[in-house]
């Protein structure tokens, strides 16, 4: 794709085949920024990405620790709840999410596009069962010393657990940053869509060749910003990994 971003669009659509480009060009990358606002479809990305996946790492956080560590009534049967919500396809709410949104104003919003996809139970399921296999003496002693349930997960539960965390994180962030399907639904102006959603607008006809170089450098521009979160978690992921135990 990134080879296909500098070709020209005889190169690309051809029954031969051309491994790299002849003369490479830019061409593409400057038509793509000609067509839409990079900018502005890249901050709004990069708002809705921040906020949501910020929100939903810390609900699956205290989530997780509730289900774990906290004494209340009907617990067993909330796990299972939660457990079903992982089945449950996105595009079965499709429809009463924009109801409920558009009802509240929420259509070409910043919240509209985000408050739907907090509900989400992966990061909750991922923590919990990690919460279960951490020594529950680390946790009692905390409670000795007089550390409350916030001073507790901060303290001691958030730093042995970085690498489960880490790994909620970069697939919060990287769904979040390539959501589609719902900001596609939400919006319908330019300057409240998301990168993937804004990319649609780079694609004028089905048989208008000249776009697939374009598309392309449309594409990588989505998928460079998640490539290098990907390369720093993954470091960070093998670093928790050695020193969790540690902490």
């Amino acid at each position: 794709m990134v080879i296909g971003s500098f070709k020209t669009p005889g190169e690309v659509v051809t029954q031969r085949l051309v491994l790299f480009p002849a003369h490479p060009s830019l061409e593409a990358y400057t038509r793509a920024s000609d067509q839409i606002d990079f900018a502005r479809l890249f901050a709004n990305s990069a708002i809705v990405t921040v906020v949501g996946a910020s929100i939903k790492v810390v609900l699956a956080l205290t989530t997780a620790y509730a289900l774990v560590f906290v004494q209340f009534p009907w617990k067993k049967l909330i796990f299972p709840v939660i457990l079903v919500a992982l089945m449950v396809p996105a595009q079965v709410s499709l429809v009463p999410n924009y109801t409920l949104i558009a009802s509240l104003g929420g259509v070409n919003t910043y919240w509209g596009i985000i408050l739907p996809g907090l509900g989400t139970a992966f990061g909750t399921f991922l923590l919990r069962q990690q919460f279960l296999a951490l020594p529950r003496e680390i946790v009692e002693a905390a409670e000795v010393d007089g550390a409350g349930h916030l001073s507790r997960l901060l303290r001691v539960i958030v730093p042995i657990s970085t690498p489960t965390i880490a790994t909620v994180a970069l697939v919060t962030v990287v769904n979040e940053w390539n959501d589609y399907l719902w900001p596609l639904v939400v919006t319908s102006s330019a300057r409240m869509m998301t990168l993937p959603v804004g990319l649609t607008l780079l694609r004028n006809s089905e048989g208008d060749v000249s776009t697939y170089p374009v598309l392309m450098a449309g594409a990588v521009v989505v998928i460079v910003p998640v490539l290098i979160l990907f390369a720093f978690l993954q470091r960070y992921i093998v670093a928790g990994l050695t020193q969790g135990a540690v902490r």
